[in-house]
């Protein structure tokens, strides 16, 4: 029986794209990479919702996240970081190592944030050069309104680095109209892709703090990729080029079905698991359903001792599903509806877990 991911990323590879990243690979530095790469980058444009240039990076989102912070910034410079789960623990890590000076705002997982919270240290912050947060927290399951934190910081200084590395394609994203700075996102989540690839949007008023940055870099040096792909059509270094090859497929699945139907679709589909999980006598672990986004849904069960063991349980019949992170491993049950996934693998997945409860 094929393997079925029912995981917050990576996710299910649709067939069309693995049959063409089967095809021979081609060199980064001809004629043919070039036009590839110059149209996937126009595709990823359109993705994002911006015009400014999407760049395209061979590491995991985690190196994005690195990226944003050492081309923004510089030592010392005080930055807010709305830590409403794993990855929110992630920015602060990263940005604590590069010696910012870190307002942490924490919430109690499964939370989002309280916009009057960020209001009140932007007025008493008037040094504030930054703002990181999470899009869709892959470790609970809340989608976090970012237009509400881009309305606040978009006729300042301020720059809004979001990381929207499991958020993008199922849940809306607007780069230009939401007044976002800097926005990075991954190729295992709504991409269809595997790991690999991450992609980072940057706005003029980014562009014109990394001419000011003095943090140390050398492959993570954004103005490189920048250079690189308005002169020369190519990346700095070494890409991935079977995931770039993959992901022009990829960009022509997801235009073509167009971000609103994805969107509407996934709502759906998220709204149905969420239904069958509870007539199990599962429980939400995000409350409040206007916090829940399309990329998870995150769940716990009373009758449920170890969570992860009964993971492995599912497991062993082909569905993977995954767990709980830091305090909440093995206490957690999260599942992805991202990818090309539909009610079909929702019964198969809750069949699973049915049978498992017995």
């Amino acid at each position: 029986m094929k393997k079925l991911l029912m995981t917050p990323g990576p996710t299910n590879v649709p067939k069309e794209i693995r049959k063409k990243m089967a095809e021979d690979v081609i060199h980064h530095r001809m004629a043919d990479y070039k036009k590839l790469f110059s149209e996937v980058s126009e595709d990823l444009k359109h993705l994002f919702k911006t015009k400014q240039e999407v760049l395209t990076l061979t590491c995991s989102g985690t190196g994005v996240m690195e990226a944003a912070v050492v081309n923004l910034f510089s030592k010392k410079e005080k930055v807010l970081v709305i830590n409403t789960g794993h990855f929110g623990q992630r920015f602060v890590e990263i940005a604590t190592i590069y010696d910012l000076n870190v307002i942490e705002l924490k919430y109690e997982w499964g939370s989002t944030y309280d916009l009057k919270d960020i209001q009140n240290i932007i007025l008493t912050n008037p040094d504030l050069k930054g703002i990181f947060m999470t899009h869709s927290e892959t470790s609970t399951g809340v989608l976090n309104d970012i237009q509400n934190i881009g309305n606040l910081t978009k006729d300042t200084d301020i720059l809004l680095v979001v990381d929207s590395v499991s958020g993008m394609v199922v849940n809306p994203l607007e780069f230009d109209d939401w007044s976002l700075d800097c926005v990075i996102a991954g190729s295992q989540k709504g991409f269809l892709l595997p790991p690999g690839l991450a992609f980072v949007a940057l706005s003029e008023k980014a562009k014109k703090a990394m001419e000011k940055s003095t943090l140390p870099k050398f492959y993570f040096d954004l103005k490189k990729y920048i250079k690189f792909l308005k002169e020369k059509q190519q990346n700095p270094y070494t890409p991935a080029i079977t995931l770039v090859v993959g992901l022009k497929c990829a960009c022509n699945l997801l235009l073509e079905e167009g971000l609103d139907s994805i969107q509407a679709k996934h709502t759906k589909l998220r709204e149905y698991l969420g239904a069958e999980l509870i007539k199990l006598g599962f429980e939400y672990f995000v409350k409040d359903e206007k916090a829940r986004g399309n990329t998870l849904v995150a769940v716990t069960h009373t009758g449920i001792q170890n969570m992860d063991k009964f993971r492995e349980a599912v497991d062993k019949n082909g569905v993977s599903l995954a767990g709980g992170q830091g305090n909440h491993a093995g206490k957690l049950l999260r599942i992805g509806c991202l990818g090309r996934i539909t009610e079909t693998e929702i019964d198969r997945t809750i069949e699973e877990i049915k049978n498992n409860l017995i």
